[in-house]
C-alpha cells in the first residue's frame, strides 16, 4: 500500500456535538472522528443517533472532508449483535474508516464489511514496529500509534512499516499506555477500555498506608499536562506521519475551531515565524491545561507532570475564600461571565464537577460579567467547600448554537432502517449463531450450558505428584498455572503441583535463568514463558536473542502479551485465514502452526490481549495462537456469555494476583518506589518499575480462587496464579487455594476484581 504523501499530512479533528462538527469543518479540518453510537471509548458522552452520523457524513462530503468513526471500545458478548447492525449501518453510509480496538469487531468487519476501511486505535498499543507491522497484516490502513513515542522511534516505525500512521499532536495525555490501563475498572467497574473512565489519575495522592504511615502529600503524580505540538509540525512531516490527530471529543466547539485554526495556519504556511506565533494565539483561546511536547523530544520528559497543580483545564479563576449555602465568596484571577462555562476542583475529595455559571454577585447586586480582581460571589454546584478551586473551561458568550444549516438530522431519520439489507444480516446471524436485527431492536440472551460436577472433577489437576515436604495438598477444581517475575518466588509452598510453570522474561529474569537452570528442571516440559505487553523498538533485539537462545534450548511454548509479539516467531507460527477461509494477506498457506525441528511452537495469549468477546477469540485462533486468557476485568455474566457455546480455543482466566493497574513509560523524579500511595477516596497504590516501565499495584491482591468451581463448571480451561509484583510468605498459596470453593468464606477476603460486580 502507498504511504500518503508527506505534503498531504491531514489534520483529523475531533467532535463529541453537532456544533464542534461544523466548527471542524468551517474551520480546516481535513478529517474530523466522531464517537459511533454505542462503542467508542468517550461513552460518557452523548451518544449520536445514526440519523445524526448520516447527517454530518453528508455534509462533511459536500465540502471535501473526511469522517471517521471510532468504534474503538472493548465489546462484551451480549453486544455482537449490536455491533453486526451498527457496521453495517456505518457501512451503508459510506463512512470514510472506522477506528477500532477489539479484535472481534475486527474480525466482523474484515469478513461480512469490507466496504470499511479500519484503523487500529491507539488503545490497540501499537509502541514498536513489530505491532505496527502485524497490524498491517491484518488488515488495517493506518495505525493510531501509542502517544509514548518519540519522534525517532516513530521514524524507525516509518521506515520499516507499509502503512499510514497517525499520532496525537494536540490535547490531553493519559498517564498510562492506552489499552493497558484497568485503574477506574479496577476501583469500580467503569472500563476505561470501554469508554467510561472516571480519571483516578487525575486526584490528589499522599504517601503513607491508609488509616497509617505519614500522609505527606505527593500531589497529582499522574495528573498528566496537555500536548501541545504545533512547532514540531516540520519533524512530524519527516518522521513520515501521515495525520495529525487532535484530542478532544469531550472538548467545546470553540476549543475545537481555536485548535483546527491553529494547526491549519502552521500546516498551510510552513516556516512562517508570525504565522506560528498567530496559531499559538489561538491556542491560548483554548483554554486547555499546561502543555509540553509530550514524548516527541525526550522518552523521559520532565515538564509532562507538575505534581503541585491538579491538571484541570481551563484558565485558574481562583479559590473559593468563603461558602455560604451554594455561594461562594472568591477574587477573580481572569474574567468571568453569566454563562461561562466552569469545573470546580473539591481539594478535599479530589471529585471534579463541570456545570455553567447561573449567578454571579457583588453583594447583592447581581452582575453579568466581571473583570479579573473583582471581588464577587459565584453560584456554584452542592458539595463546594471552603478552598475549593474555580476554573473556566469555556466562553459562554462564543458557545456555539447549532446552525444544522448543512446538518439535518431530520432528512435521513427515515432512511437509515432502509439503508441496511435484512437478508444480509440474516446471513450473519445465521453465521454467528446469534439474533441480529436491525436497528434499535431488543435483543434476548441465550441459555447457557454449565457443566456437571463429575464434569468439573473429571478436569482436575492432572497428575499427582507430591507436594515440598510436610505440606498437605489442596487441590482445586480446575487446572492450574503458576505465574512469576522472580526466581526467588519459587521458593512459595506449592499446594499441589501447577500444570504450568509461567516466568515473565525480563533482563532480569534472563540473568536468573542463566545462573539457576537446575533450578527448573522439574518444571522444563510445563514451562511457559511470558512476553511483558510493553516491548519498546530499543529492546526489541533483546527478545529477539533471548527468545533464540531459549527456543534452541527447547523451549516451545510461549505466552505473548500483546498480539504484535507473534511476529517474534514469525518462522514457527502461520495464521489460519483472514476470515472467511481465504488465505492470509501475507501469501501463507492455511495452516495452524508450523512445525519447528524440536516441537510445536505453542503460543499463549496473556489477558493484556483484552478478550471480552468468543470473536475475539476466533480471531486469534486465526492468527496461530493456542489458548488465551479472557480479559481480566470481566464480570461474571459476561464470563458466562462468553462461555456459554463453544469458542475456537481454550480459555483461562488469572484467578489470583496483583495485575498492574496501570503501565506507564514515565519514571519521574516524583515517584518513590514501593511505597504505598493514598487517594482521597482511601484507595491504596505502590508503584513498581517491571520490564522497563512503571506501574500502579493495589495494596492487596484480589482472588477468584473460592470461586475456582464455578469457573471450571462454565468452561474455563486453567486459572492463573500470578504471583508478579509480590514478595509471597513461603505458605501463601497454601492459604489461598484452603478458600477454593468458598466464596465470601474464611481466611482473608480478597477483592474479585469485577466478577462478582457489574464491568461497565
Amino acid at each position: 500500500m502507498e504511504k500518503q504523501p508527506a505534503r498531504n499530512m491531514e489534520l483529523l479533528a475531533p467532535a463529541g456535538t453537532i456544533e464542534a462538527f461544523e466548527a471542524a469543518v468551517e474551520s480546516g479540518a481535513d478529517a474530523i472522528y466522531i464517537g459511533a453510537p454505542a462503542f467508542n471509548a468517550r461513552a460518557l458522552a452523548r451518544h449520536f443517533s445514526l440519523a445524526e452520523v448520516a447527517a454530518m457524513i453528508d455534509h462533511a462530503h459536500k465540502n471535501r472532508v473526511r469522517v471517521y468513526l471510532a468504534m474503538n471500545s472493548l465489546m462484551k458478548e451480549d453486544e455482537i449483535s449490536k455491533a453486526v447492525e451498527e457496521l453495517a449501518a456505518l457501512e451503508a453510509l459510506k463512512a470514510d474508516a472506522l477506528i477500532i480496538q477489539d479484535l472481534g469487531i475486527s474480525y466482523l468487519a474484515r469478513k461480512f464489511f469490507p466496504g470499511l476501511r479500519l484503523h487500529a486505535s491507539t488503545l490497540m498499543g501499537a509502541h514498536n514496529s513489530l505491532n505496527v507491522r502485524q497490524f498491517a497484516e491484518m488488515g488495517f490502513k493506518r495505525v493510531v500509534l501509542a502517544r509514548e513515542m518519540t519522534l525517532s522511534e516513530i521514524g524507525q516505525i516509518h521506515k520499516q512499516c507499509p502503512v499510514e500512521l497517525e499520532v496525537f499532536v494536540h490535547g490531553a495525555l493519559c498517564f498510562a499506555y492506552s489499552g493497558l490501563c484497568l485503574f477506574s475498572s479496577y476501583l469500580g467497574g467503569k472500563s476505561g477500555l470501554r469508554g467510561r473512565c472516571v480519571q483516578p489519575c487525575r486526584r490528589r495522592y499522599t504517601w503513607g498506608s491508609k488509616g497509617r504511615g505519614t500522609g505527606a502529600p505527593a500531589g497529582y503524580l499522574f495528573s498528566m499536562n496537555d500536548l501541545a505540538g504545533l512547532e514540531l509540525i516540520p519533524q512530524l512531516r519527516q518522521a513520515g506521519v501521515s495525520s495529525l490527530k487532535i484530542e478532544g471529543r469531550m472538548r467545546s466547539a470553540q476549543y475545537v475551531a481555536s485548535v483546527v485554526k491553529a494547526y491549519r495556519l502552521a500546516l498551510d504556511n510552513p516556516a512562517t515565524p508570525a504565522v506560528l506565533t498567530e496559531a499559538k494565539e489561538l491556542l491560548e483561546q483554548a483554554m486547555g491545561r499546561k502543555s509540553s511536547l509530550g514524548y516527541f523530544k525526550k522518552a523521559q520528559p520532565m515538564d509532562i507532570i507538575a505534581p503541585q497543580h491538579s491538571g484541570n483545564i481551563g484558565l485558574f479563576l481562583g479559590k473559593t475564600e468563603k461558602v455560604t449555602g451554594n455561594r461562594a465568596h472568591m477574587t477573580l484571577k481572569e474574567p468571568l461571565r453569566v454563562g461561562d462555562r466552569l469545573r470546580i476542583h473539591q481539594e478535599g475529595s479530589g471529585e471534579r464537577q463541570s456545570f455553567t455559571l447561573k449567578g454571579l454577585w457583588q453583594g447583592k447586586v447581581a452582575l453579568e460579567q466581571a473583570k479579573a480582581g473583582s471581588k464577587v460571589q459565584v453560584d456554584l454546584p452542592p458539595g463546594a467547600q471552603w478552598g475549593d478551586s474555580l476554573y473556566k473551561v469555556d466562553i459562554g458568550e462564543r458557545r456555539q448554537q447549532p446552525t444544522k444549516k448543512g446538518i439535518q438530522p431530520g432528512l435521513f431519520s427515515k432512511k437509515i432502517a432502509t439503508l441496511v439489507d435484512p437478508r444480509k444480516l440474516a446471513q450473519i446471524a445465521h453465521f454467528l449463531g446469534k439474533p441480529v436485527n436491525r436497528p434499535a431492536m431488543a435483543k434476548t440472551r441465550e441459555e447457557r450450558p454449565v457443566r456437571t460436577q463429575s464434569q468439573v472433577r473429571g478436569q482436575g489437576q492432572q497428575g499427582q505428584a507430591q507436594g515440598r515436604r510436610g505440606v498437605a495438598q489442596v487441590q482445586l477444581p480446575l487446572e492450574w498455572w503458576l505465574k512469576i517475575d522472580d526466581f526467588d518466588s519459587l521458593k512459595v509452598q506449592l499446594p499441589t503441583p501447577p500444570s504450568r510453570l509461567v516466568i515473565t522474561l525480563s533482563r532480569q529474569t534472563f540473568a536468573q535463568y542463566s545462573r539457576q537452570q537446575k533450578r527448573l528442571i522439574p518444571y522444563r516440559r510445563r514451562l511457559v514463558w511470558a512476553l511483558p505487553p510493553v516491548i519498546l523498538e530499543e529492546d526489541l533485539q533483546f527478545y529477539r536473542d533471548a527468545i533464540g537462545h531459549l527456543r534452541t534450548s527447547g523451549y516451545n511454548a510461549w505466552q505473548i502479551g500483546h498480539i504484535g509479539q507473534r511476529l517474534l516467531f514469525a518462522a514457527d507460527v502461520q495464521a489460519v485465514d483472514a476470515p472467511g477461509g481465504e488465505s492470509h494477506p501475507s501469501g501463507r498457506k492455511k495452516g495452524r502452526v508450523g512445525q519447528p525441528p524440536s516441537e510445536r511452537l505453542l503460543l499463549c495469549g496473556d489477558y493484556t490481549l483484552n478478550v471480552l468477546n468468543s470473536l475475539s477469540v476466533q480471531a486469534l485462533a486465526g492468527l496461530g495462537l493456542g489458548n488465551v486468557q479472557l480479559a481480566i476485568e470481566t464480570d461474571r455474566q459476561n464470563l458466562f456469555d462468553v462461555f456459554g457455546h463453544k469458542n475456537a480455543l481454550p480459555m483461562g482466566m488469572t484467578i489470583y494476583g496483583l495485575p498492574p493497574l496501570f503501565t506507564a513509560r514515565l519514571a519521574s523524579p516524583f515517584f518513590k518506589y514501593d511505597q504505598p500511595l493514598v487517594s482521597p477516596k482511601g484507595e491504596v497504590i505502590v508503584l513498581k518499575q517491571c520490564w522497563g516501565q512503571t506501574v500502579a499495584v493495589a495494596d492487596q491482591p484480589f482472588s477468584l480462587v473460592p470461586h475456582s468451581a464455578e469457573l471450571a463448571a462454565r468452561g474455563v480451561a486453567y486459572g492463573v496464579v500470578d504471583l508478579s509484583h509480590l514478595h509471597p510468605r513461603p505458605d501463601e498459596l497454601v492459604a489461598v487455594f484452603r478458600q477454593s470453593g468458598q466464596p465470601g468464606r474464611g481466611g482473608r477476603r480478597l477483592r474479585t476484581f469485577n466478577y462478582t460486580g457489574t464491568l461497565l
